[in-house]
């Protein structure tokens, strides 16, 4: 193969016995394909096409100067956790002209991390709505943009309507050790939640 051998695992190992899905989810240009990428272990699956000029009509490009792309089905991703235990990552196109695809991929899930941008945080609660209409479980990690304003995480919290036990971390969704801290702290959360709010 030269040069070019690709050193990525390409398949899952013999040992995994288990799989988890997890979703990626935030409105439109928060930074879900970027996450999947950087945390996959295999070159994640994009499925992202150029904007258009009859996009520009729908999507709000406000807070996301030199966008070209968006995604328009799913980013997909994979991380093994352990020997028997692999992870999916399914991120989600943020357009509400998508929510009909939300709904398919919400089934089978274990939960889903919420991407958001303080600059643009209303355009988080359909999301979370829908997610709470579905019983998905659900953190919150604010993605730092660089020139976004920085709040209190209790001003954060009040403006999304936070429950109290619902995690908010901040991250940087290019950055691997940033993601993979909110995406513990998503697991870490499922781990206490109990069987009857698991139902």
């Amino acid at each position: 193969m030269g040069s070019e051998a690709v050193s990525e695992p390409l398949y899952v190992a013999d040992t995994v016995t288990t799989s988890v899905k997890i979703l990626v989810v935030g409105h439109f240009a928060v930074g879900k394909t970027t996450f999947v990428g950087t945390l996959s272990e295999i070159r994640p699956l994009r499925t992202e096409e150029a904007m258009t000029q009859a996009g520009e009509l729908v999507d709000d490009l406000e807070g996301a100067p030199g966008k070209t792309t968006t995604t328009v089905a799913m980013d997909f991703g994979r991380l093994t956790l352990s020997e028997s235990l692999v992870l999916y990552l399914f991120g989600a196109p943020g357009q509400k002209r998508f929510s009909r695809l939300w709904k398919d991929m919400l089934r089978g899930a274990l939960g889903a991390l919420v991407l958001t941008d303080t600059r643009r945080l209303d355009q988080s609660f359909d999301i979370m709505g829908l997610l709470e209409e579905h019983g998905i479980p659900y953190a919150v990690a604010v993605n730092q943009f660089d020139g976004a304003p920085p709040f209190p995480d209790a001003e954060i919290r009040e403006a999304l309507d936070l429950l109290p036990e619902t995690p908010l971390v901040t991250c940087d969704a290019r950055e691997g050790t940033s993601s993979t801290k909110a995406l513990i702290s998503l697991i870490e959360y499922l781990q206490t939640r109990t069987p009857q709010e698991q139902e």
